[in-house]
């Protein structure tokens, strides 16, 4: 029998993701009983951990020994490996909850005993009129006897507690130095209790005994438990020795009882016996049972991906006490496990001008010193180097890829620079400081349309682009007036996947594409082609060690132009050797190296590593904390060893273009951009134009990220600020198109960024990085992004037979043949918007993306809601305007109860670096 609630739990290992992740109320453990969909309401019941010790050795040597404990799981203790389980769904045999029910229902029950210490607990339990004198003293001794653990320390092997009997004296309640030394303690959230379970057989007893216990005030109850934690519940099962294990099968029902939520939120408020034995039957009507004879009792069923939303499981009490506008809340929880995707108050319409923004700047106001104050805080140190190495792997990669871009209008040096003064200033002055700004795929290939547009035209690139940055701050200052905001509820899952697998696409092929023009550039060398065989060292005429040099630049110039992109041309070969094999006058000549073999070897070790480091968080090596710090520095972890590799071959490989001083990367061009150059000027009325293409991509690009960000299953407390936010983007699109640059908690966003300020003058290290590295790290960003995504997967449903398919819960409630159609549909969208990026009318593919909300929308014609509510998300009915002070939105769902009965769960939203990293 599986109890019921612990379906899905998101985690591979289990334990150490129970601890590290769902018991900080993450994305996937849904509240508690206490707290409603929003966060508010009753202050959540603190963590509960379940401990069973058994008393083993009759009629010989009597001890206690701990055999089980459960967090949301449980744990065995496997005797023969002197070890414990891996964590598992508990199973359990259906007499064994009849009997603890009938144990419990005639033995001793105290609710808020005022003990304050295991000797007045242990005197409490054993008042009872079936014990004489003498037969409670035994007792007494017994339970007062120091149980034997099995504690694993902080770096030393597995200890065991003495067990032995014990009188009492003043620091008997003291936690032995095992117990302050457990690992598991440091692993428990703060404010986590205890429940102790003590189950066995007693000779000298004639009858069962039961006792069950909720201590008025949790005490440390010295050695009782592995953790030295307060101790709230304590319940006592013993009995006279029965065939079989069924005191032990009681135990492990009565801890499994107090690890459900439910069971655990009706027993902390209980005021009799009656509630207990009702919360107990409340369990009972919602167990699953296995037929005996179909499955193997010996097996552990490991703990799934995602546990489900506790509240369908709610007691009536808690509606109650919970209120009308919680219970609203709570039947607008959607098929998902979390709360559907409804206006929330900040995308509510005020009607007037710039009124969004005003209620933005009112909201976040109460917010701004806890934004600095929350982060002084031990994790927020960690957060700050994750970012940071994360935003200047961004700027590097994407900087490189701009320079070649922009043919060196802009490069490393602009990336840096505005990425940190963009940021910094977002930092201090965002609704939502969470979204960190940088470079993105989509602003990248508008950069590119836009600068093939102008050398084709011969128009002067930076002053047209700062004419049209002038005409996208004023387009995004109006979509804050008009409250433009609010259309993020029309953005569903289906305008992100299709949003998020164009730029997926664009990050693959763009990678793709600059492995084969390098390999174009330098073609690879074959056997007995002596044509690639040579190259030749002259001494640099300032005096430097020997370098490469050319005799004919033209040459050079030529490779150079073949899409290969800016690069370091000092470390590479002189062109007319590798390309004739030419022998000019110099003191030495040596074999050529393989460009285009080693930097494709580059290329793939750097995007293999990647990927395999990404993959290791949800392996079985290493703890949990390596396996993390590797799966979260991936990507620079695998350009460190892409330099290191070329450092040590000592390749020529093309390496990232960087200036040597702090000036433009363009040679000639001051930091403020001319307002004209050579351009005539009608030009900065007529880049109202591109300027309205650009201001689409760049509303679709920040709002997209928000609508990710601000999900409600991240549980964000101080809310979203879309208005503030745009505006913001608005104010610093001015700042970049002026100043040439990339367009693109607050305390730690601003320290990231400073960081990222001062790593400007890391330009002589960032020079030996070699391109191919990077493309690598560009081609393993797409891969991972697109393989998050629920579209990828139903892409793969194609080609699968039925009978190997995943048991995905949409395939249980939607035809296989509409899920294709539906997947269909958005693979044609994308092909559109692949061919029309690829035609000389990409510079309108900003409003394609935003077509894709209209595609939906007509997709309600084509499909059920039932439909869209497994394969998408529903979209708003209608709007509503609400005072500036409004009150919060009712929630309605127009679904019946009955339908609301199932677990549904879908795959998190799209994971891409789009503004968010």
């Amino acid at each position: 029998m599986k109890p019921q609630g612990q379906e899905e739990f998101d985690g591979h290992t289990a334990y150490d993701n129970v601890l590290t992740g769902e018991l900080d109320s993450g994305p996937g453990s849904g509240p508690s009983p206490d707290t409603d969909s929003q966060g508010q309401g009753v202050p959540k019941d603190p963590l509960l951990f379940i401990q069973l010790n058994e008393l083993l050795g009759w009629p010989q040597v009597l001890e206690w020994r701990e055999t089980g404990r459960w967090v949301l799981f449980e744990e065995k203790l496997e005797v023969g490996g002197g070890r414990w389980s891996a964590p598992h769904v508990p199973t359990l045999a259906l007499p064994s909850l009849q009997k603890l029910r009938s144990l419990l229902a005639e033995g001793l029950v105290l609710l808020d005993c005022p003990a304050q210490s295991l000797l007045e607990l242990v005197e409490q339990v054993t008042r009872v009129e079936s014990l004489s004198p003498e037969l409670r003293g035994q007792l007494q001794s017994l339970l007062l006897q120091r149980p034997q653990h099995l504690i694993r320390t902080t770096g030393t092997r597995p200890c065991r507690g003495s067990a032995h009997p014990r009188e009492s004296s003043h620091d008997e309640e003291a936690p032995l130095k095992e117990q302050r030394q457990n690992a598991l303690r440091h692993k428990l959230p703060p404010g986590a209790e205890a429940g102790a379970v003590l189950a066995g057989e007693l000779g000298f007893l004639a009858q069962p005994l039961g006792a069950f216990v909720r201590l008025q005030d949790p005490v440390v109850l010295g050695s009782l438990t592995e953790v030295p934690l307060p101790s709230r519940f304590f319940c006592l099962l013993l009995g006279p020795p029965t065939l079989g294990r069924s005191y032990h099968e009681m135990g492990r029902a009565m801890a499994v009882l107090l690890s459900d939520p439910q069971f655990q939120w009706s027993v902390r408020r209980a005021s009799n016996l009656h509630d207990l034995l009702a919360a107990l039957d409340a369990f009972l009507e919602e167990v699953t049972v296995l037929p005996p004879g179909r499955w193997d009792p010996t097996s552990r069923i490991p703990p799934p991906k995602c546990l489900p939303s506790q509240h369908k499981r709610l007691p009536l009490q808690t509606q109650e006490v919970k209120g009308p506008s919680a219970q609203r809340r709570a039947r607008a929880e959607d098929r998902h496990g979390h709360p559907q995707h409804t206006p929330s108050p900040e995308l509510q319409r005020t009607g007037r001008l710039f009124g969004g923004l005003v209620q933005d700047v009112r909201r976040k106001a109460s917010w701004y010193p806890s934004d600095f104050l929350d982060a002084l805080h031990p994790q927020c140190f960690s957060a700050v180097l994750y970012i940071y190495l994360a935003t200047i792997t961004n700027a590097i990669t994407f900087g490189g890829l701009l320079g070649e871009a922009t043919d060196g209008a802009q490069g490393v040096l602009e990336s840096f620079l505005g990425t940190a003064v963009a940021g910094a200033a977002f930092c201090l002055m965002a609704g939502q400081p969470l979204t960190i700004l940088s470079s993105t795929g989509p602003v990248l290939v508008f950069e590119r349309l836009l600068f093939n547009f102008s050398r084709d035209y011969s128009l002067d690139y930076l002053p047209f682009r700062l004419w049209v940055g002038i005409w996208v701050a004023t387009f995004c200052l109006v979509l804050v007036a008009t409250e433009a905001s609010v259309l993020v509820r029309y953005f569903t899952r289906f305008t992100e996947e299709g949003f998020c697998a164009l730029i997926s696409l664009i990050f693959i092929y763009d990678a793709v594409g600059k492995m084969l023009s390098l390999t174009r550039a330098y073609p690879i060398q074959r056997p007995g082609s002596p044509a690639y065989g040579c190259f030749c060292q002259y001494p640099d005429p300032g005096g430097n060690e020997s370098q490469w040099t050319r005799t004919k630049p033209e040459d050079r110039d030529d490779i150079l132009s073949m899409d290969l992109g800016l690069v370091n041309a000092s470390l590479l070969p002189p062109p007319e050797c590798v390309r004739r094999g030419g022998h000019p006058r110099g003191p030495s000549c040596h074999t050529v190296p393989d460009i285009a073999f080693f930097s494709l070897l580059l290329f793939l070790t750097s995007f293999l590593f990647a990927m395999a480091l990404k993959h290791v968080k949800t392996s079985r090596f290493f703890p949990s904390v390596v396996r993390k710090v590797l799966s979260d520095f991936s990507s620079v972890l695998a350009i460190l060893l892409g330099c290191g590799l070329d450092a040590f071959l000592g390749l020529a490989t093309p390496k990232l273009m960087v200036p040597r001083e702090f000036k433009p990367t363009l040679p000639g061009r001051d930091w403020l951009v001319s307002s004209f150059g050579t351009n005539p000027w009608w030009l900065s009325v007529a880049a109202a134009l591109p300027a309205l293409l650009l201001s689409i991509l760049i509303f679709m690009d920040q709002q997209i990220t928000a609508v990710i960000l601000n999900r409600a299953e991240y549980r964000l407390r101080k809310g979203a600020g879309f208005h503030l936010d745009f505006f913001c983007v608005a104010l610093l699109m001015l700042l970049t198109s002026a100043l040439g640059l990339p367009w693109e908690q607050r305390l730690t966003g601003l320290v990231v960024f400073i960081l990222t300020g001062i790593s400007i003058f890391l330009a002589p290290i960032l020079k030996f990085i070699p391109m191919p590295v990077l493309y690598g790290i560009f081609l393993y960003m797409g891969v991972a992004a697109i393989s998050s995504i629920q579209f990828t997967k139903r892409v793969q449903l194609l080609l699968m037979p039925a009978k190997h398919q995943p048991d995905l819960l949409l395939l249980r409630h939607v035809p296989l043949s509409r899920v294709h159609l539906f997947t269909a549909i958005q693979l044609a969208c994308l092909g559109l918007l692949w061919i029309v990026k690829s035609t000389p009318a990409a510079i309108i593919f900003p409003i394609m993306l935003l077509g894709l909300v209209g595609v939906r929308k007509a997709l309600e014609w084509v499909f059920s809601p039932q439909e869209l509510l497994w394969l998408d998300e529903l979209m708003p009915e209608k709007e509503r305007s609400t005072p500036e002070k409004g009150l919060e939105p009712e929630c309605s769902f127009s679904g019946s109860e009955s339908e609301e009965s199932e677990l549904m769960y879908q795959p998190k939203a799209p994971e891409i670096n789009i503004s968010v990293n």
